[in-house]
């Protein structure tokens, strides 16, 4: 969309009805453009509202995301660079494009933070979509530099999604409580995706190397775009059944982030191997895996080892399987089918 677009967005980002000639008025634009302006919005999946002799207002209030006051709230216990932009294709392609163009020389700071309004391409696991609407999403990509090189970073996948876990259910104790892990990197909520991650990396295998961790967490869907999504979804604002500041939640989700990973860079996977086995919604249940090139295996999940592959006890014993390209269904054992 056009900047014009964002501006006009945050504009009706109170939920208040403001009418079309003060908004032209307020950006010296003629009325024609601010409803060319809205039609973008509402194509991107935002809901306004039009009323004759009133104006334009969204079906509900947005908190668009603002730099100072995500830092305000983290203070200086976890210091990250922050920016948020508009929009961009994904926010791990522009983070990693930064940090390639920068090479040999580290000229993107640690603990860099890119959080968009809107991804027009964003994605997941082999490539995968992920859908979201204008200021409904909270996609954010944060660069930590390791010492370590790649081969020591196994597990790194699991323990970000144990953050987000940790994060949510700290945000809203009493609903989040239901949320739980999809091995390698989804988080779940009574049985629907509400976030997912992507991992990336550049350096040298013995290291340093810079990983560019990816978080798309679904906190308002419209209809127009619960629609183009091919699993069950949900979404954090119907779970917990009011508006969310989506500055308080990256705000949490960044203060855990540096709380996990810092103890990670010292002992890696091990120390949250346990708590994330809790959480792990297929824990013992009967699920069906299926490998690049269609290769399907069965079994019971016994849990991840150390280096985060998932166990899989199977008819010639318990067996284990590392991310790459693989999904993962649990077995319907009562309907024979996998859900």
């Amino acid at each position: 969309m056009k900047p014009f677009a964002y501006n006009v967005l945050r504009q009706l980002s109170d939920g208040e009805f403001h009418s079309g000639a003060m908004l032209a008025r307020a950006a010296g634009v003629s009325r024609a453009s601010v409803w060319n302006a809205v039609q973008a919005l509402e194509a991107a999946g935002v809901d306004v509202f039009s009323v004759r002799g009133r104006g334009y207002r969204l079906a509900q209030p947005l908190a668009m995301l603002d730099a100072a006051r995500i830092t305000q709230v983290l203070g200086e216990a976890a210091p990250f660079t922050l920016e948020i932009v508009d929009e961009t294709d994904s926010t791990n392609t522009l983070l990693l494009e930064r940090v390639r163009a920068a090479a040999p020389v580290p000229f993107v700071p640690h603990a860099s933070v890119i959080a968009a309004e809107w991804q027009r391409a964003g994605r997941g696991r082999m490539n995968r979509p992920w859908h979201a609407q204008v200021g409904g999403a909270l996609t954010f990509s944060l660069l930590w530099r390791f010492s370590q090189g790649a081969a020591t970073l196994a597990g790194l996948s699991l323990a970000v999604g144990l953050a987000v876990v940790r994060a949510l259910e700290a945000f809203s104790p009493i609903v989040m409580k239901d949320a739980g892990l999809k091995w390698p990197n989804d988080v779940l909520w009574r049985g629907r995706k509400i976030a997912g991650m992507l991992i990336e990396m550049h350096g040298d295998a013995l290291g340093p190397s810079a990983v560019v961790i990816g978080v798309g967490i679904n906190v308002r869907l419209s209809s127009a775009v619960h629609t183009r999504i091919d699993q069950a979804a949900g979404d954090i604002e119907s779970i917990i059944g009011q508006p969310v500041d989506r500055n308080l939640l990256l705000a949490a989700l960044l203060g855990e982030f540096n709380r996990v990973l810092l103890q990670f860079e010292r002992a890696g996977f091990q120390p949250f191997r346990d708590d994330w086995q809790r959480r792990h919604v297929h824990q013992g249940c009967q699920v069906q895996l299926t490998l690049h090139g269609g290769v399907r295996e069965t079994g019971v999940a016994r849990g991840v080892g150390a280096d985060g592959a998932l166990l899989l006890e199977t008819s010639r014993g318990v067996r284990p399987f590392h991310s790459g390209d693989v999904s993962l269904r649990e077995i319907n054992r009562s309907a024979g089918r996998a859900s």
